[in-house]
């Protein structure tokens, strides 16, 4: 199990963005963003989580050349040249999945089955209870 603050990537106002976290731990996502982005890549990435509350907060849609649908409730945050796939769960929290470095115009196949998987994972896991460690278990469910 994880705690909430540990898979915590970024808040905004009641906004909150986290990691997604595998059992085992680790989080595709995160190790991706320190492995692959550099300091403005990060700027850039923390600019559309506050571009998404922002947008959402107010009733408007983001423009997609910056957070783009990508179809079965995914959406993908796109600091050029890398991709982050995510999904919205209760309230207004983010789940980030993982990253990717963008290589042709459409999503690949298998980064959005990947994300499937992650998001499905991470929905059986709190539907369970074993996902949040016990200080924040109930914290989020998944829609």
């Amino acid at each position: 199990m994880v705690k909430r603050k540990e898979c915590l990537a970024y808040e905004y106002g009641e906004w909150r963005f986290e990691w997604y976290v595998n059992e085992g731990g680790n989080s595709p996502a995160l190790e991706y963003y320190h492995e692959k982005l550099d300091e403005d890549q990060k700027t850039a990435l923390a600019a559309l989580f506050d571009y998404l509350a922002i947008c959402y907060s107010s009733g408007k849609s983001p423009n997609k050349e910056k957070i783009s649908p990508e179809g079965d409730a995914l959406f993908a945050f796109k600091p050029k040249p890398h991709r982050f796939l995510a999904f919205f769960v209760k309230g207004k929290t983010v789940i980030i999945t993982h990253g990717f470095e963008k290589k042709r115009d459409k999503l690949p196949a298998n980064e959005k089955k990947k994300a499937k998987t992650y998001r499905s994972d991470y929905e059986l896991r709190t539907t369970r209870g074993n996902y949040y460690d016990e200080e924040t278990k109930g914290v989020h469910k998944p829609t």
